[in-house]
């Protein structure tokens, strides 16, 4: 299966660097996955190990621009903390939203 990957680290310091090296990438993914009729676009989250809440502004940048071109980011392996920050910043839904209820 492809897909893309989260860094290891994303902190405020290193956001920006990290969208604009992404960007470009998650627009190529949604082309191709829609070329093969699909809708998701898969970003692993497996690698993340150290981040901030501007990891949570760069996943919603990343759905956002997903939406945009009409596929579905499909955000997998997303560390706890990753999620508990969704949750305290009231964003699970927009990120998990199947799992909005868990």
């Amino acid at each position: 299966m492809s897909g893309l990957k989260l860094p290891s680290r994303l902190r405020m310091d290193g956001a920006r660097a990290a969208w604009a090296q992404m960007s470009p990438a998650l627009r190529a993914e949604a082309a191709q996955v829609l070329a093969a009729a699909g809708r998701e676009v898969r970003l692993s989250a497996a690698e993340l190990t150290d981040f901030d809440s501007s990891a949570l502004s760069l996943l919603l940048s990343a759905a956002r621009q997903c939406r945009e071109q009409g596929a579905t980011l499909k955000l997998s392996d997303a560390p706890d903390k990753l999620r508990e920050l969704a949750r305290v910043y009231g964003v699970a839904e927009l990120l998990w939203p199947s799992a909005a209820a868990v």
